[in-house]
């Protein structure tokens, strides 16, 4: 093993850019982690068949280069296409319902730059080379992620990276976590913007020190933490001891941990096979440890699991109590990947949205769903009211969409037999931009607050069909709590009444829009200092991810360690699954999902091609079925 280099908590506030920009003999290229990469090429041709909606700059996904690319609509769908001097054309599906699309461009909000930080990294090179952040930047930190450990206890084909592939182990001591969380803090001074810093991996509960991990996070003045894992760790302590499993719940709740990410890719066995017997007792650990906020993560990929999008939704509701958001995360297709593989698995925001209208007989229609920067129309009324500086989710539509449903009923196995979303009830349009309005005329001297106020309370009726609103809600009293006595737990109210659905699309090097990552505020800390968006850190990641967690690495792998040794002591199934099959708590959490009783009172599932099969549980840890 080779030991990690020393760290110095001592960097200037404004780090050197990581790459700059050499010319020499006509040529021009960027210099960045220790690589020469090449630059610009020729700008593609619109077809006739196209229509030309805007220019942006992309990459080459072979050598990197950074390319003028343009965005085309052909037949309702939105292509992404550029042009590599050394590796030929590159063409792409950026969106797959170009009306849809149109629709979400028409909330794109304008950002704020980087707080009250100011720079992180000089301008040495063109976005993406000089992150981060730099003064290109245009939106401060939203979502910090923290990689706390690169290790795993599962080894996902899709996953970004973890310790075996790395050939290294990386897990920040806590004295480097401290300087990472001083490092975003930076950007609250002098304003109301919160630290909210995601704790992830690899796989975070592998840290048998994570609960100190959260009380420094804690001690440094980061005032959301949310942890993102697998639940393994969680549903294995609970098998094993339920009493273990609340423990060390309530520890990670008392340490500071407010929600919880949990991966959750489908329903079924076949589906889910990374935690489809673990996520109940992950669950059931969360509801008895005082943790009940909880949102599912499905990593979402065309014909492997996008038939299962309705399904997870109700599972979502049926434990509603703790599960407070399912966010689907259409895959990114890291690596060097085949056209007809892309074409395999691409999906996109606008594909998630149109299957969940299909898959809940069209109670959450596509246009329910909203783009995140819906939310900075919010935040910019109220920081004009207030003369405050609030967070403001100002990122691209393409980022990422949203809507909020409420349960209409339940069924004997407690499934909601309805869903109702927030546009069926709430103007969402005509409130936004009555918002708007109002804030542009405040902000030009032109309209009082108080009356902005008084107009909006008077008006707010309009907004809200009170015959079609959930029983268990006021929106009409919780919109003048927020709006007119400030009051923001009237928030926390809607959330626990409500399930959210979001889907945040990170990009890969095919579909790679420049302007997107500019609007990023869904960053990585880095222990060098940096501050660094979501889709370079994991896109560009031998200039980034790799390169920076090398340096700053534990130990290395040998080989031989990579074949014989688990760094991540990976979970073996095998050891649970007969606990896991005779405990009821596996049965009640998917039943009226994929499990029922039949009149004999037997066991029943609902087959991946919608049949009933009746189940037996045999003892040799697996499930039989007879048709």
């Amino acid at each position: 093993m080779s030991k990690g280099k020393s760290f110095s908590l001592q960097v200037p506030r404004t780090i050197p850019s990581p790459g700059r920009i050499i010319s020499a003999n006509g040529k021009s290229w960027i210099e960045i982690a220790e690589r020469r990469i090449p630059l610009g090429g020729p700008l593609p041709e619109v077809k006739g068949d196209e229509r030309l909606i805007r220019y942006t700059s992309s990459l080459c996904p072979d050598c990197l280069r950074l390319l003028p690319a343009i965005i085309v609509e052909r037949d309702n769908k939105l292509y992404i296409r550029k042009i590599c001097p050394d590796h030929g054309l590159i063409e792409e599906l950026y969106f797959s319902d170009y009306s849809m699309y149109s629709r979400l461009m028409k909330w794109e909000e304008t950002g704020k730059g980087l707080g009250g930080a100011g720079a992180y990294t000089s301008i040495g090179a063109p976005c993406p080379y000089s992150c981060g952040l730099c003064t290109m930047h245009e939106n401060h930190t939203a979502l910090a992620n923290l990689v706390v450990t690169n290790r795993c206890d599962l080894s996902c084909f899709y996953c970004f990276f973890y310790a075996e592939r790395a050939g290294y182990v990386y897990e920040p001591s806590i004295e480097e976590i401290r300087f990472m969380a001083r490092q975003l803090k930076r950007q609250s001074n002098g304003l109301n913007i919160h630290t909210c810093v995601q704790v992830t991996g690899g796989e975070p509960t592998v840290r048998e020190d994570l609960i100190d991990v959260i009380k420094a996070l804690v001690e440094e003045g980061v005032d959301y933490i949310q942890l993102n894992t697998n639940g393994i760790t969680i549903a294995r302590k609970f098998v094993d001891n339920p009493n273990d499993g609340v423990s060390y719940v309530r520890a990670l709740r008392k340490a500071g941990v407010s929600v919880v990410y949990m991966s959750f890719d489908g329903v079924t066995p076949k589906v889910n096979w990374k935690n489809h017997y673990e996520a109940p007792f992950a669950i059931e650990a969360f509801r008895r440890g005082g943790l009940p906020n909880v949102v599912l993560v499905p990593t979402v990929l065309r014909t492997i699991n996008d038939h299962q999008l309705g399904d997870i939704i109700r599972f979502a509701g049926k434990h509603i109590d703790t599960v407070r958001g399912v966010n689907f995360q259409p895959v990114s297709l890291t690596g060097r990947v085949s056209k007809a593989y892309r074409e395999r698995y691409r999906i996109t925001i606008a594909d998630v949205a149109a299957r969940v209208e299909e898959q809940t007989n069209g109670e959450i229609p596509k246009d329910a769903w909203y783009p995140v920067p819906v939310v900075a129309k919010f935040v910019k009324f109220i920081d004009a009211i207030t003369g405050k500086y609030y967070d403001t989710l100002s990122n691209h539509p393409m980022c990422g969409a949203a809507t909020y449903v409420f349960i209409d009923n339940i069924d004997t196995y407690g499934v909601p037999r309805r869903f109702i979303p927030i546009t069926e009830f709430f103007d969402v349009e005509g409130f936004i931009e009555y918002l708007d309005e109002a804030r542009i005329g405040i902000e030009s001297k032109r309209l009082g607050k108080r009356i902005a106020l008084v107009k909006l309370l008077l008006n707010l009726r309009k907004y809200l069909d009170t015959a079609k609103m959930p029983k268990n809600i006021n929106m009409y009293k919780i919109i003048f709590n927020v709006f007119i006595r400030g009051n923001y737990d009237a928030i926390k109210e809607f959330h626990y009444k409500s399930l959210f659905l979001g889907s945040m699309h990170f990009m890969d090097r095919y579909n790679y829009d420049v302007t997107r990552v500019r609007r990023c505020n869904i960053h990585y800390l880095m222990p060098d200092g940096r501050i660094i968006p979501f889709c370079v850190f994991n896109v560009l990641e031998n200039l980034y991810r790799d390169y920076v967690q090398k340096k700053y690495k534990k130990y290395d792998l040998r080989l031989s360690e990579i074949k014989g040794f688990n760094p991540g002591e990976k979970y073996k199934r095998k050891n649970y699954i007969n606990k896991i099959l005779s405990n009821p708590i596996y049965w009640n959490a998917y039943r009226g999902i994929i499990y029922f009783k039949d009149r004999e009172e037997q066991e029943v599932m609902i087959n991946e091609s919608g049949e009933e099969v009746l189940l037996k549980v045999t003892r040799t840890s697996t499930m039989t079925t007879d048709s």
